[in-house]
């Protein structure tokens, strides 16, 4: 079994990069959403990622080890795939949730191995970057129903709120928790 699982949002359409960002080519020569995976499957027993009801993984350039999630209301923001994505977490017995963006591909290994090893499901772990709240998010078990409903592009945001005294903000020195790919500019490492 294991204590944290992956769960990757990669289901928005990302307006204003002004294409399909998570296609996009980094300066490694991996796309945008493959480098995302590609970390997460090194630091997790299982990896698992919301994509579109239309979107070929096979194009997005998926490894066949993840697990696919479909958001069929993905067009209503990131809350509706996190939604997906907890309720089809549902029967994994993982302990916690580790909630990554797409669009984050410089978050460092060791960084991930450092928030998995400290989640329980009755805590919130949020990593900072001199004092700035990154991601991922790490969602213990007993606060997934609540995920269930997340709306919006607000994501975790309101769980998160609605439960000061369960989350712990832990400092880290990878900038990578902070740097997220809106524009085409964000591409160069």
């Amino acid at each position: 079994m294991s204590i944290c699982v992956a769960l990757v949002l990669a289901a928005g359409r990302g307006k204003r990069f002004g294409s399909d960002k998570r296609l996009a080519w980094l300066p490694s020569g991996q796309t945008v959403l493959a480098a995302t995976v590609e970390r997460a499957l090194t630091c997790f027993d299982e990896v698992h990622v919301v994509l579109r009801h239309d979107d070929d993984p096979r194009q997005l350039g998926l490894d066949s080890r993840v697990a696919l999630i479909r958001a069929e209301y993905a067009d209503e923001g990131m809350g509706a795939s996190l939604a997906a994505g907890i309720g089809a977490l549902a029967v994994n017995p993982a302990v916690a949730v580790a909630v990554l963006l797409g669009d984050m591909p410089w978050i460092e290994t060791q960084t991930l191995r450092q928030l998995c090893a400290q989640a329980d499901s009755e805590r919130i772990l949020m990593p900072l970057h001199h004092g700035q709240r990154g991601h991922p998010v790490l969602f213990g078990r007993r606060f997934w129903p609540a995920l269930l409903g997340a709306n919006g592009d607000q994501g975790g945001r309101q769980v998160i709120g609605d439960n000061p005294q369960a989350c712990v903000r832990i400092e880290v020195q990878d900038r990578g928790v902070v740097r997220d790919i809106d524009l085409p500019g964000d591409l160069a490492g």
